[in-house]
């Protein structure tokens, strides 16, 4: 039996943002998951992430896009049976580094000066990318109404997930990992994610010409094929 692939959204997205892969890899009979990440925080998504991981039986590969890179490198290594990890312009973060923090390994990250804020009833502030920055900031490679789509329907991350320091040790540090991004991602810049890809010795480093950070969704059979590699290994 072929390993479940649990697909890990970002921020300012959902889980629709992966329908591409999706449907590719149910056409190859990849038993599949696309998970709704709740973006609150680095710790508490990897905690419900986990408990998910350990619900499906036999191989798992996981696969973070953006933020959700950060999410699933904070999964403990017995949370269920992962065997690799497919970082799709996801931060592969380092213990104790930021979504912040790794976004400016290089510089070149425009994402700061697009983002609107929101005060939460309990405390603490939501934060969503401006609907006239979204397609240029974020997914320049998408049609306009695409993007427009998206942009109207993405979902908020809190600012303090943003600055959280990842955990102390990082799961692509005991698993195989597989790395793929936009030449022009604006979030997380090529560079950045060259510098993540090297420190976690990945198997394979894809830089996709001329592509943005949506790149799961502008090259859905790009990414669906680092997936199928990493679910042979």
């Amino acid at each position: 039996m072929k390993p479940s692939v649990v697909l890990i959204h970002g921020a300012f997205a959902d889980s629709a943002s992966w329908d591409g892969v999706v449907a590719a890899l149910l056409g190859q009979d990849y038993p599949v998951i696309a998970w709704a990440n709740p973006l609150r925080g680095v710790a508490a998504d990897a905690e419900q992430l986990t408990a998910l991981l350990r619900s499906i039986p036999g191989k798992i590969v996981l696969v973070g896009h953006s933020y959700g890179g950060a999410v699933m490198t904070n999964v403990p290594v017995d949370a269920g049976e992962v065997t690799g990890l497919v970082f799709v312009a996801g931060f592969a973060l380092a213990p104790g580094e930021s979504c912040a923090e790794a976004s400016s390994l290089v510089s070149g990250g425009t994402l700061g000066d697009t983002l609107r804020t929101v005060p939460l009833p309990g405390g603490g502030t939501d934060v969503y990318i401006a609907q006239d920055r979204y397609h240029a900031q974020f997914a320049a490679d998408l049609s306009a109404e695409a993007s427009a789509t998206m942009a109207a329907t993405q979902r908020p991350i809190t600012e303090a997930a943003l600055s959280e320091p990842s955990g102390s040790t990082a799961l692509w540090q005991a698993l195989p990992s597989w790395f793929i991004f936009g030449e022009l991602d604006h979030n997380i810049p090529a560079g950045a994610h060259q510098i993540m890809a090297d420190r976690a010795k990945a198997q394979k480093v894809v830089e996709v010409a001329g592509a943005s950070h949506v790149v799961g969704i502008s090259h859905p059979d790009e990414v669906t094929a680092m997936i199928a590699a990493a679910a042979g290994l």
